[in-house]
Parts: structure tokens; sequence; C-alpha cells
């Protein structure tokens, strides 16, 4: 695993993590365009995380700390590439990040469909709260 490098994003890196994710993520975002990715980096410019290996992207996580909260989103390694720790390096940097920043507990936001993901969840320590419920508004027109 040390040929694995796993570092923040650039401006130069949005369009192939845009293309990365609609082949390695689950599902779509209202946020996934080059706004959206633009407007998370000058907001945070470290929150967007990726795993890199011989140059080629392999893997993300979106660590985003709001000062209250650690939140993850996008955690997605390339099929090709799965089952081989990235996942589990892209959780460790963020979490390293969060611990910087000093926050207490991170959460993750995962498709309720995508079971394959709840096993890789679980075994990072990560575990559904039944008592929360996500309620959201899409914003502007």
């Amino acid at each position: 695993m040390n040929d694995l490098h796993v570092g923040p994003a650039s401006a130069c890196d949005l369009t192939t993590v845009l293309d990365f994710w609609t082949t390695a993520a689950e599902g779509t975002s209202i946020s996934d365009d080059p706004a959206g990715v633009e407007q998370l980096l000058a907001r945070d410019p470290h929150a967007l995380l990726l795993a890199r290996r011989d140059g080629e992207l392999v893997g993300t996580v979106i660590a985003g700390f709001d000062g209250w909260r650690c939140h993850l989103y996008r955690l997605a390694v390339h099929p090709a590439h799965r089952r081989q720790g990235i996942g589990s390096a892209l959780l460790a940097a963020a979490e390293e990040r969060f611990v910087a920043l000093g926050g207490r507990r991170a959460d993750a936001m995962v498709l309720n469909r995508n079971e394959r993901a709840h096993g890789a969840w679980d075994a990072a320590g990560y575990h559904p709260e039944h008592h929360w419920t996500r309620w959201v508004k899409p914003l502007g027109g």
C-alpha cells in the first residue's frame, strides 16, 4: 500500500473527480457539477481528499468540517481497485484531518440501498443511527 498517495484535491482535479464519480460513486448529488465542487474547494481547500496510485485516481472522500460536526461524503473507490485498503486509507486520512481540526465525531452519508457499502462502513467502525432521519430541501431554482 506504500504506492498509494492520499492528499487534497486541487482545482485542476475537478473534471477528473466528476468523471470518476460517474464510474465509482453510487448515486448522484445535486452538487455533482463543476460549480458545486469549485465551491467546496473555495470554502475548504483540504476537504476533498483523493487517493492516487501511480498517478491514477483510485478513490475519493469529502471530509467536511463546519466547526461543529465532521461530515463524510463521496467515499468512492474505483471498482477495479476495491478491497485493497484504499477506502480505509481515505477514511484514516479524513479522521486524522478531523482530529487535527478539533472534531469529536464523524458522520457519513451512505445510501440505504448501497448495501455493498454498509459492510465497509461497519468494518471501519461506523454504524447507522436509526433514531435520526435526514431531512432535505433543494435550494434555489
